[in-house]
């Protein structure tokens, strides 16, 4: 299972809101469908690094689900 939650702490450490992405070209539906943890592309991870100047792992995570 991927989690998003890296995506929330890095946004937080980095005090950057969902309107502050959203101000910088981000898609606020994209933003509520992360947080309803579906699926996302890798074009939409690669905007996200670009914009909070992070790596792939500060946006997601693989939880094993048989631990």
């Amino acid at each position: 299972m991927i989690s998003y939650s890296p995506l929330f702490e890095t946004m937080k450490r980095k005090k950057i809101t969902s309107y502050r992405l959203e101000k910088l070209g981000f898609s606020r539906a994209t933003y509520y469908s992360i947080r309803k943890g579906n699926s996302i592309s890798t074009n939409t991870v690669n905007q996200l690094c670009k914009l909070l100047k992070c790596g792939v792992s500060d946006i997601m995570k693989y939880i094993d689900e048989e631990e």
